[in-house]
């Protein structure tokens, strides 16, 4: 008989698949004495850290040697379910024996110990999101052998007590807070404040209430054999690409998950072994402002989370001079050429150790919108990169900040100053006080503008931050958490405002002898540093008064290099920017910004004009025809005019003109609020009856025959022209009556009146019919020939998949993609928000549809619609007039079809201006 087959479990194959797979290939790459097995270009393998450290190292830079473990390894270790494959183990071990050679020392020896850094490094900088651990491979002989050896006891106390620290909380996950309530023990019962008052019996203490709380907290002792140290330690690392943190910094920033993190294992050097080391972080230029100058700070006798913890408050990176100034000099030799070579402003940080300077990492820095336009254009100036260079530095999203307002001088100046911190993120911020990060989120969605406050903040402040308006810290320097972050998302931010007294947990501080509460008013500069305890107005941004006239172009240098920026940028873009403005006031501010053209004109929100609503709602409430006409005859010169001023305001750009789209009920009362009257009005009267309550009653009896189950699909778009063709009638009417009047005036007007929702031909073909007679007939009545075009929105799936039978009728086609995503989704856009986040957290959807376009779901109905409608009108104009329009992501598809153009609000135009650009040249900013 033959024997049955054995089926091995499924995790076994998987796992011999994996092996088979990993064992040909390299995922370990060593750096160190001026040779590195990757580069500089390898960010998608080595992350940003390993490819800075590989590229430094190549450079001849005093990079201490090391190893990076590749990103690949971090999607091996999440679909193993947290197991590395002994092929991978076995590849770490050489790379250690490697190292042990570069270094002159032994990983595990207690008399000359390798000890290692352990950190994160994704291809995208996240500032504090994932986690470090330092002088790895300490136990308690070594910690004596490194005594020894070095004659400072206290060096190596401090340097065990910290690794204990952050193995602690990193690996074995025990709260920090309770390794800093045993370190604050002793230093209250040494009667010491700072932690380099500490001697080495106290660090001894330290080390030994450590061991303790480890093994309560964990039940076992604290690990002693360093090799299982790295182990753990690098598991732990990879494990931090999903901590809650690092997910919400990649959702706000829109960063794969799959991309996953390497892991940096480097010899360490030590600041602190007394005041002849130091450590420090800087920028070649200072991100905040853009200013070319050396900007950073450094700690003596510290160690590198020292400075962007924001426990000690540093010093000026340019007292380093006065210090040691051999390695200052030498710091700003290499960090001059770093930048030259990067051609970008870069982030480093660095350790000195008996005054010899080295390299820890550079990477392109993290910069505000305002200093990004700042020093992309003087780059150009300096002939470090071309004007194409220029537009590829800058984060279109990062120009919206450029646009911020800020305060009123007047009414800043009138209040006093009651405390300064250091300036660590420019704008202004004012808001009510919250303590957390969680209350900022609470008190936001109720839609209160908030101001976070914290004595520090970490990493999990991540959510809170976001939603602030500002974020004011008692400690910390301008490279702490709190002023890097600050600047990337663009949040006025303060740091180390050290007068202030914050008790978090009564919610309050105080400061000159003044308290503030949770929930009163604070406003800061964040330019200036300045705090005042008061609700400040603001006023428009620099850029935005040259806009609106009240500030000359030759009196704003950030303004000429803000339109510079845009100038280069039309250069490279294919598409056209257009923009979505209902009034002239909002086509002015669009053509001024660059917008050559109106994409989307809402003529029912001119509908929402003063002294129009009566009118619009006599026309929803006429049961007759010859009721209905009267009431849009008296609309009729109403929106005249208000095409009139448009199309003057564009100076003879198209404008995109939609015939009304929402059901008519949303121009009567709601059915709850016209209920309550009357039931008052009843109330008052004895007889029930009364000319206002009958006025009411109508109302009511009109909005209940009006009234849909699903209104979005209701009666409303083409519907309601077909239904009620006279709407249509005075529409076009005004449209070419305006367009007429200004081409008697000299100006040449090109309106496209645009059919919404539109699902079948057919329907279009109706009110084509309609457009194209009431046309006619106003050229015939004035005399004049106006060239206009008629064409459709695609917001129905429908009317995406027979596009070649709806473009032998439509002159053009435009993308209604907030219809159409809702309709490709089946989702209410109005209520999304009740499960969305759910959605995000169980990665079933990485980012809101509605802000970022979804090219897996809904953009093939886009491809399709392209690609049919040309099959039939080989020249139709293909355009997105949705809020995608102005989306920086969204626009790389768009160009990717072969769009038009893109039309987005007036305040989006520039964003949509650059990343067109990007887009053109297909290139997005961080890749």
């Amino acid at each position: 008989m033959a024997k049955k087959a054995i089926r091995k479990p499924a995790r076994a194959r998987t796992m011999k698949k994996v092996t088979r797979a990993t064992r040909g290939a390299k995922h370990v790459y060593f750096f160190g004495n001026g040779k590195a097995d990757g580069d500089r270009s390898m960010r998608d393998t080595l992350g940003g850290k390993g490819s800075g450290l590989a590229g430094m190292t190549n450079a001849g830079l005093p990079v201490p040697p090391g190893f990076t473990i590749s990103t690949d390894v971090c999607s091996v270790y999440y679909k193993q379910k947290g197991k590395i494959p002994p092929a991978i183990d076995t590849e770490i071990a050489a790379n250690i024996k490697k190292l042990e050679k570069a270094a002159g020392a032994t990983f595990g020896s207690t008399e000359n110990p390798l000890l290692v850094s352990v950190r994160s490094g994704a291809k995208f900088s996240m500032p504090g999101m994932m986690d470090t651990i330092l002088n790895l491979g300490l136990n308690d002989k070594a910690v004596e052998g490194l005594k020894a050896r070095t004659s400072n006891g206290r060096f190596a106390f401090d340097s065990y007590r910290r690794f204990m620290q952050m193995f602690g909380s990193v690996v074995l996950e025990i709260p920090k807070g309770a390794f800093e309530h045993e370190f604050n023990a002793v230093k209250r019962a040494r009667g010491v404040s700072l932690d380099t008052e500490l001697d080495e019996q106290a660090l001894r203490e330290v080390v030994q209430r450590y061991k303790q709380l480890v093994r309560g907290k964990t039940r076992r002792d604290f690990p002693q054999d360093p090799r299982e140290q790295l182990t753990m330690a690098r598991d732990a690392v990879l494990r931090s690409w999903m901590n809650p943190r690092a997910q919400e910094y990649r959702r706000i920033y829109d960063i794969p998950d799959h991309i996953g993190t390497a892991v940096n294992v480097q010899m360490m050097v030590f600041g602190n072994m007394g005041d002849r080391c130091a450590t420090g972080v800087g920028f070649t230029r200072n991100p905040a402002t853009g200013a070319k100058e050396f900007y950073g700070e450094f700690l003596i006798n510290a160690q590198g989370e020292d400075v962007v913890a924001g426990i000690r408050t540093p010093q000026p990176i340019k007292d380093l001079e006065k210090v040691m100034p051999k390695a200052y000099k030498q710091l700003r030799d290499i960090t001059s050429r770093l930048e030259r070579n990067y051609k970008d402003i870069q982030d480093f940080e660095f350790t000195i150790q008996d005054e010899r300077l080295f390299m820890l990492q550079t990477r392109n820095g993290k910069r505000t919108g305002y200093a990004a336009v700042i020093i992309a254009t003087d780059f150009v100036a300096e002939r470090l990169i071309t004007p194409k260079d220029a537009i590829l530095q800058i984060d279109p999203e990062s120009l919206s900040q450029l646009l911020a307002p800020g305060f009123d001088p007047g009414e800043w100046n009138a209040i006093p100053t009651a405390t300064r911190g250091l300036p660590a993120s420019p704008g202004a911020a004012s808001g009510q006080v919250v303590f957390s990060a969680e209350a900022a989120v609470k008190w936001s969605d109720a839609g209160k503008p908030v101001i976070l406050v914290r004595q520090e903040t970490v990493p999990d402040d991540i959510h809170g931050m976001f939603v602030s308006q500002g974020i004011l810290t008692a400690t910390g320097g301008m490279t702490s958490h709190a002023a890097v972050v600050g600047r990337q998302m663009g949040k006025p931010s303060i740091v180390g405002a050290a007068e202030l007294e914050i008790d978090e947990g009564a919610k309050r501080f105080s400061v000159g002898g003044q308290t503030v509460r949770e929930g009163d008013f604070v406003s800061f500069d964040g330019l200036s540093g300045e705090v005042k305890l008061a609700k400040v107005a603001s006023k428009p941004s620099e850029i935005l008064q040259v806009i609106n006239g009240q500030l000359a172009p030759g009196k704003s240098s950030i303004y000429r290099r803000f339109m510079q920026i845009l100038t280069w940028s039309d250069k490279y873009r294919r598409m056209g920017v257009r923009a979505n403005a209902d009034q002239p006031d909002q086509a002015e501010i669009a053509y001024a910004f660059g917008a050559r053209g109106i994409g989307l004109c809402r003529t029912e929100h001119m509908f929402f004009g003063e002294g129009r609503i009566p009118i619009v709602q006599r026309m929803i409430l006429a049961d007759n025809e010859t009721d209905r006409r009267a009431a849009l005859k008296e609309l009729l010169p109403l929106q005249r005019a208000d095409f009139y001023g448009v199309f003057k305001a564009m100076r003879g750009e198209p404008v995109t003109i939609r015939t009304i789209d929402p059901p008519l009920h949303e121009f009567l009362p709601k059915r709850e609020e016209l209920m309550v009257d009357i039931a008052k009005l009843e109330s008052r009267t004895e007889t029930g009856t009364g000319s206002e309550l009958e006025e009411k009653r109508l109302l009511l009896r009109r909005v209940e025959q009006l009234h849909e189950f699903n209104p979005m699909l209701g009666h409303r778009g083409v519907r309601l022209g077909i239904t009620y063709p006279e709407i249509t009638e005075m529409q076009v009417r005004a449209i070419m009556e305006a367009a007429c009047q200004l081409a008697k005036e000299g100006l040449k007007v090109t309106p496209e009146i645009m059919i919404p929702l539109v699902g079948h031909v057919k329907e279009l073909r109706d009110q084509k019919a309609v457009v194209d007679r009431v046309a006619g007939e106003v050229m015939k009545e004035r005399g004049v020939r106006v060239k206009y075009l008629v064409g459709t929105m695609i917001e129905v799936p429908r009317g995406a998949l027979t596009a070649d039978q709806i473009a032998a009728d439509a002159q053009f086609f435009s993308f209604g993609t907030n219809d159409l995503t809702q309709l490709a989704f089946g989702f209410s856009r109005d209520d999304i928000g009740k499960f969305l986040r759910i959605y995000q957290d169980k990665k079933i959807l990485d980012k809101d549809p509605f802000a970022t376009f979804d090219v897996e779901g809904v953009g093939p109905l886009v491809r399709t619609a392209v690609e049919l409608g040309r099959r039939t009108r080989p020249d139709i104009k293909v355009r997105i007039c949705g809020e995608h329009g102005g989306d920086a992501a969204s626009i790389h598809f768009f160009e990717q079809v072969g769009l038009t153009y893109v039309s987005c609000s007036p305040y989006r135009v520039p964003v949509a201006r650059l990343a067109a650009a990007q887009a053109a040249l297909a290139v997005r900013v961080g890749d």
